[in-house]
């Protein structure tokens, strides 16, 4: 995957121009509809289609986001959603039926991102819009909105480094990488290895299918019973579904110091694991920019609109140059900035993160009400 920049501009413009569009896109996209008579007139339906539930955060954050958003910049928008439960030929099939009811712009998480390569040349023939949220499908699609996963892997790679301490210089290190169906989850690792490469030893490195917990676990079982959980010295886990089953794992075989283990998605979970001292890090990405983004997106689609004039870079994917893109910047998360980030964002209250049991370790982190 390579993405390049359309105007020779630096990492920190970049970053100023993106918050900048983020933060307008609600008064213009607003001005846009309300209160001008040709705006207001907009009926058209957004299909979303998500990969799946086993990552907490599709259903609920990104799918009622995007909703809401969508109502605000245009308010007799509809969408229609439906979800691919990790099955690509169920999403398939998902595709094919919201263009033949009619949908006029596709905002698509693709579950197998080449084997919906067909759906996407589908939509094209139908003249349907694809809009690529999240990860970066093959074939024609029209934009693309996601956060940088390269960033997003040195952000693990530098804070796994940080935990493990004097153990950073040569120590063991277990790479639970993402899916290889997704192009996400070769981004992020390399983000990581150009972060680990000559500092530790890559002990043992696996692919986890569907991004599944239960399937962490097994080979984290398998990495545990190679190594022996002595010689395991810090865990890059790519998400936190993963990390869940990597520290069930560890925990299964009896080990009670945890190696550190890195996450991704600021799970609610998740949350409460960094608190607890089982999982060190996890990487928050501002869903409701994406959101945003992605809803921005659709609408000047919908309405035939350049979405080049809002797009503040390009991305080529395997099959398609020059992709209208945006890419957000992702936040490192550990116990000492929870409510920096997550709290201040409104992403979680102290009250949904500081269970009954976690209270004493939330005071102790400086959760407090």
């Amino acid at each position: 995957m390579r993405t390049r920049t359309r105007r020779p501009v630096g990492r920190t413009r970049t970053r100023h121009v993106v918050a900048a569009l983020v933060a307008g896109v609600m008064t213009l996209s607003l001005a846009a509809c309300g209160g001008d008579d040709e705006a207001g007139a907009d009926s058209f339906t957004v299909g979303l289609l998500l990969p799946s539930r086993a990552v907490p955060r599709w259903e609920h954050s990104d799918k009622p986001l995007i909703e809401k958003r969508l109502k605000e910049l245009c308010p007799r928008c509809t969408m229609s959603y439906a979800n691919a439960e990790n099955d690509a030929s169920r999403q398939r099939q998902q595709v094919t039926s919201m263009i033949t009811k009619g949908v006029e712009v596709l905002i698509l998480d693709a579950a197998d991102t080449r084997a919906l390569r067909s759906s996407i040349q589908e939509a094209r023939r139908a003249g349907v819009p694809v809009v690529a949220y999240d990860r970066l499908a093959e074939g024609p699609i029209s934009g693309f909105v996601s956060f940088d996963g390269a960033q997003v892997g040195r952000l693990q790679g530098e804070a796994l480094l940080k935990a493990m301490g004097d153990k950073a210089d040569g120590g063991n290190v277990v790479m639970m990488n993402g899916d290889p169906t997704s192009p996400n989850a070769a981004w992020y690792r390399e983000g990581t290895v150009s972060v680990l490469t000559g500092k530790v030893k890559i002990a043992r490195s696996y692919e986890t299918l569907g991004w599944s917990t239960d399937r962490a676990h097994a080979n984290m079982s398998a990495a545990i019973a190679a190594l022996g959980p002595d010689r395991i010295d810090g865990v890059l886990a790519a998400n936190d579904a993963i990390a869940a089953g990597v520290i069930s794992a560890l925990k299964s075989a009896g080990v009670r110091e945890l190696p550190p283990v890195t996450g991704q998605d600021a799970d609610l979970d998740a949350v409460r694991r960094i608190i607890e001292g089982e999982q060190y890090m996890t990487v928050y990405k501002p869903f409701r920019a994406e959101a945003a983004a992605a809803a921005d997106m659709a609408v000047a689609l919908g309405r035939g609109e350049d979405i080049r004039d809002v797009a503040t870079t390009t991305t080529d994917s395997p099959t398609s140059k020059s992709i209208p893109s945006i890419l957000l910047t992702p936040r490192a998360v550990t116990v000492d900035n929870i409510e920096q980030t997550l709290v201040k964002d409104r992403v979680y209250t102290i009250d949904q993160i500081c269970t009954q049991q976690l209270r004493p370790a939330c005071e102790k982190a400086g959760l407090t009400r």
